[in-house]
């Protein structure tokens, strides 16, 4: 009976000490298997990069195609936040122009793709895998690939897992805003008019590509409510601050709108904070409202006088741009 039972025992040691090998085994498999993928990018990384720029170079491997020759072309991933009627439609034509970017537009105003986080995060991978298809899509061999996303399409609703994503995925934000808030309100009213009228043949446009079409626009002045006027002056300044906080931990640029259509080499921060070649970027868009506020507003009067002595005062004094200028 001892002898049977001293038998059990050492059966069972044996068998702990068995399975205890099989596990080692097992994590070392893993660990190779990991070490071998980490391995593949280092091969690819190239020797002169700052430390800090690494989490920010990327080497994707689509599903949907074979990167071949520029498999080590590395990738930055970038994402445009902005505001409706901020510039960033012809901004993100300008970094279309660089023959190394795929910006591919709005993709979250579709409400089903920013649904949940799971379905916000899903179409980000797919957009940074190159998986993402568009007119703007340069495939194999893009040097940066990204889209443009408004603050009120889920961004700032689910911003703390974004945050936590362009952290982890090495995603760079650009800010894309406006100085004057007025003339954006005009632009924004401008073109909800736009939708209902159709002012160009029958067809509604947010941009345009001729000074006739943008002519045309243009001669729709809207009045605006001068008892609001502060209050939704207020929320656009205080909500683009708030997101410019919540992504404060990100590798980041702030550029303005006036600065980059006055200051030619804003465009060149841009593709340095990219890490792209140096080029001269062109849009084809024309600017659609050129002339003085005051030229732009049914109200103008009731304007001045509610803006006066506030903090928005500097907002009646403007920029002005040919409309023939080059974009």
């Amino acid at each position: 009976m001892v002898v049977l039972l001293l038998t059990m025992v050492c059966g069972v040691h044996i068998c702990i000490l068995f399975l205890k090998h099989l596990n080692t085994n097992k994590t070392m498999i893993k660990f190779l298997n990991i070490e071998v993928i980490d391995h593949h990018n280092e091969s690819c990384l190239d020797p002169h990069l700052e430390q800090w720029e690494i989490p920010y170079v990327h080497y994707p491997q689509p599903q949907t195609f074979k990167r071949n020759e520029c498999s080590c072309n590395p990738v930055r991933y970038f994402a445009i936040l902005s505001m409706q009627r901020s510039g960033s439609g012809w901004f993100e034509t300008l970094l279309n122009n660089h023959t190394n970017v795929s910006s591919n537009g709005e993709i979250f105003s579709i409400p089903d793709r920013r649904r949940n986080v799971s379905s916000i995060l899903k179409n980000m991978d797919k957009v940074y895998n190159l998986d993402w298809f568009s007119s703007a899509s340069k495939n194999e061999c893009s040097a940066a690939v990204g889209f443009k996303w408004m603050l009120n399409q889920g961004l700032m609703e689910n911003h703390e897992e974004i945050v936590k994503y362009f952290n982890k995925r090495g995603v760079s934000a650009i800010f894309l805003l406006r100085r004057n808030l007025i003339r954006r309100m005009i632009s924004v009213h401008a073109n909800m008019y736009d939708k209902d009228a159709k002012q160009l043949n029958g067809t509604h446009k947010s941009h345009v590509h001729s000074p006739l079409e943008a002519q045309i626009l243009a001669t729709y002045k809207p009045k605006l409510n001068a008892t609001l006027l502060i209050p939704e002056l207020k929320q656009d300044e205080e909500t683009a601050a708030k997101a410019m906080q919540y992504f404060n931990t990100t590798r980041h640029i702030v550029v303005y709108y006036e600065d980059a259509i006055n200051n030619r080499t804003k465009l060149n921060e841009v593709q340095d904070f990219l890490r792209l070649p140096l080029r001269e970027l062109r849009s084809r868009q024309v600017k659609i409202h050129t002339t003085p506020l005051s030229n732009q507003v049914q109200n103008w009067g009731d304007v001045q006088k509610t803006l006066k002595g506030t903090s928005y005062e500097s907002f009646l004094v403007d920029y002005q741009i040919s409309s023939s200028a080059p974009l």
